[in-house]
């Protein structure tokens, strides 16, 4: 874990490959311009990358049958549906920068269908194990009131893992309750933050962050992070999933949980106490409303859960 203090949100590097061929390089560069965060292309180099491993070609000589071939050599290979969709999905976009690059005129994957991929549910989180969580953290210690006010905004907002490690002090409004927030795409949403989560976050702010802005050196930190590692910087989204790890284990949830499980139980409690969807869509940011819907899956499925645990003829 690195020691050093960042006053600046860390961001992934680029993915570095020795001896890169041309084409990836200026398929990275297309994605570059065309406004991609880093990790997407990253993620898509990487695809890429794998599925020349599939064939002695190079993609750029690829028609459809080496498409199938090397979906096919995926699935044996033991790699997952969503694992083989994705690989078609950096295919499909790279050939269609050549398309529009007039490297070549047709796009092998054009007929080919996407693997079918099961609908995953989000991992439920009960309400009385989100109680059990938030009252983890030892707050008698500067890090603790931290880690509890990072935990209660989280949940509160149902942020992204990234936004709360990058949120800013010029990005709170205590007075009014609300949180600005940076999503996906540059898109900037107003969240609000509900009277326990700005009881907690301002003792944090008038108490703990304080005493963490003191680095070991005796200076003080300039960092306008809202939540600072103990140097007084921006802390990592890993950073974070260690964290929750942490508290999960200490607050006796056996279930594997994450950051992005406390996301989830901010929309399925919502809907469970009657919210509609089109609301939780503008507070999680999500840019269509299929994305949300998900959330209604998980909502039924608990209540029908209760229903056979509790009803006598369930």
């Amino acid at each position: 874990m690195s020691q050093t203090k960042a006053n600046q949100p860390r961001t992934a590097n680029a993915l570095y490959i020795a001896d890169e061929p041309i084409y990836i390089s200026q398929f990275r560069q297309d994605l570059l311009a065309r406004g991609l965060s880093t990790q997407t292309r990253n993620a898509y180099i990487k695809d890429l990358i794998l599925c020349e491993k599939t064939n002695p070609k190079a993609i750029t000589q690829w028609q459809a049958n080496d498409v199938l071939h090397c979906l096919t050599t995926l699935h044996q290979d033991g790699k997952s549906a969503r694992s083989q969709a994705r690989a078609l999905s950096a295919l499909k976009q790279f050939y269609l920068w050549q398309i529009n690059s007039n490297q070549r005129t047709e796009n092998p994957c054009e007929h080919i269908k996407t693997p079918k991929i099961g609908q995953s549910l989000p991992k439920d989180l009960s309400e009385q194990d989100v109680d059990a969580l938030l009252a983890s953290p030892d707050t008698a210690t500067p890090l603790g009131v931290r880690d509890k006010a990072m935990l209660e905004v989280l949940y509160a907002c149902g942020l992204r893992v990234s936004e709360l490690v990058h949120l800013s002090l010029g990005e709170v409004n205590l007075n009014a309750g609300w949180l600005q927030i940076m999503g996906k795409g540059d898109k900037i949403r107003l969240v609000p933050l509900g009277e326990v989560a700005i009881d907690v976050l301002n003792d944090y702010l008038k108490h703990a962050r304080p005493l963490l802005l003191l680095m070991k050196n005796g200076k003080q930190s300039q960092c306008q992070a809202v939540f600072l590692t103990k140097q007084g910087g921006y802390m990592t989204r890993q950073n974070f999933w260690y964290t929750i790890k942490h508290y999960a284990k200490q607050a006796g949830i056996d279930k594997a949980i994450s950051p992005h499980t406390l996301r989830h139980a901010f929309a399925t409690h919502l809907l469970n106490h009657g919210a509609d969807l089109r609301s939780v869509q503008m507070l999680l940011g999500h840019s269509n409303l299929s994305t949300t819907q998900i959330y209604t899956h998980v909502a039924t499925a608990r209540l029908q859960q209760l229903h056979q645990d509790h009803h006598p003829r369930a």
